[in-house]
């Protein structure tokens, strides 16, 4: 996961220019709209790229490689979000929010299923139980 705040390049009184991907070969665009406590993702794919660009909102994002730790991150409206082949993905909508996702890779259109592989045990529940067990150990060191 790399999280990059897109600024403006340019910006007049007709308004701003934001220029979100450079240089990148992309093959879908997708918009997706998350109601506030909406969890999207819990899945990786072994061969596409993709980049999700949040429009307004905010969103808590978690991400892991191989079998390394949970890495939890908050993004919000204008951040760029990379996510390359192989990593488990997951998303909490903090609030109503939309974001697009930018693909490169079979995973759209018709084909938007074909890499896309659940995760059977959940990102959002490793999270959870790993919170709860920090919590609980905390609460015994402390006593």
């Amino acid at each position: 996961m790399k999280v990059s705040n897109k600024k403006c390049v340019f910006e007049d009184e007709r308004g701003k220019i934001i220029d979100i991907l450079e240089k990148e070969v992309i093959e879908y665009v997708t918009l997706i709209s998350s109601k506030k406590g909406a969890i999207r993702g819990n899945h990786y794919h072994k061969e596409s790229v993709q980049y999700i660009f949040v429009l307004r909102g905010s969103l808590k994002l978690l991400t892991q490689t191989a079998e390394g730790k949970i890495k939890t991150v908050i993004i919000k409206a204008s951040d760029l979000v990379f996510t390359p082949p192989m990593e488990k993905h997951a998303l909490v909508s903090l609030e109503d929010s939309e974001f697009f996702v930018f693909t490169r890779g079979p995973r759209g259109g018709k084909s938007y299923e074909t890499d896309t592989y659940r995760l059977t045990e959940k990102l959002t529940d490793l999270e959870i139980y790993s919170y709860n067990n920090i919590k609980s150990n905390k609460q015994v060191t402390n006593k």
